[in-house]
């Protein structure tokens, strides 16, 4: 069955703007300046693996804390980084369901890290509109989003998407031991 990414929506559904969803997503936002950031950013990264098994479980997550927890805790750069190097060509579905969801339920100021975390995977899938729409969404989200900037300038150089991956994968050793070690 082939899928015709172009059509496939990723605008907001009614949870990404119903009021104690977006408290619950907020109350993990991170705090750079905080004294417990170290833990906020090891409790995101865990969080970001904890989903994906429940997506390559069930096909879908229910638990909304651990959602809620995902999309708030990706407010730090470094989880976001980190999440950014999980997914392997094995785990590239799951993910791909899970950025598509969160991607569909973030609230207003937590869209751009979702955005474009969906967007490197749809790069990577050789589908640069689709990549380029998602970057739309965290545009229009959060406009000096940096690596939304960072984003287009790649798209646009037509950097081929497997030295991108290989890139990512290259990295993602480097953001895990800043969170864990």
């Amino acid at each position: 069955m082939t899928t015709n990414y172009e059509e496939l929506e990723i605008t907001s559904l009614p949870l990404a703007s119903d009021k104690g969803f977006v408290a619950l997503v907020s109350s993990f936002g991170v705090d750079p300046d905080s004294g417990d950031l170290t833990f906020m950013q090891r409790d995101g990264a865990t969080a970001v693996i904890d989903l994906a098994a429940e997506f390559e479980q069930y096909g879908v997550a229910s638990n909304q804390d651990l959602i809620a927890r995902v999309i708030g805790r990706l407010s730090d750069i470094q989880v976001r980084d980190f999440a950014l190097g999980t997914h392997t060509s094995e785990s590239f579905e799951t993910y791909w369901r899970m950025w598509h969801y969160l991607l569909q339920i973030a609230p207003e100021g937590f869209v751009a890290p979702v955005a474009t975390l969906f967007a490197t995977l749809a790069y990577e899938r050789c589908d640069t509109p689709l990549a380029y729409r998602a970057l739309d969404r965290a545009t229009a989200d959060a406009p000096g989003y940096s690596l939304t900037i960072l984003l287009r300038r790649v798209f646009g150089s037509g950097w081929p998407s497997s030295a991108f991956a290989a890139m990512r994968i290259e990295l993602h050793p480097k953001v895990t031991a800043g969170i864990f070690d």
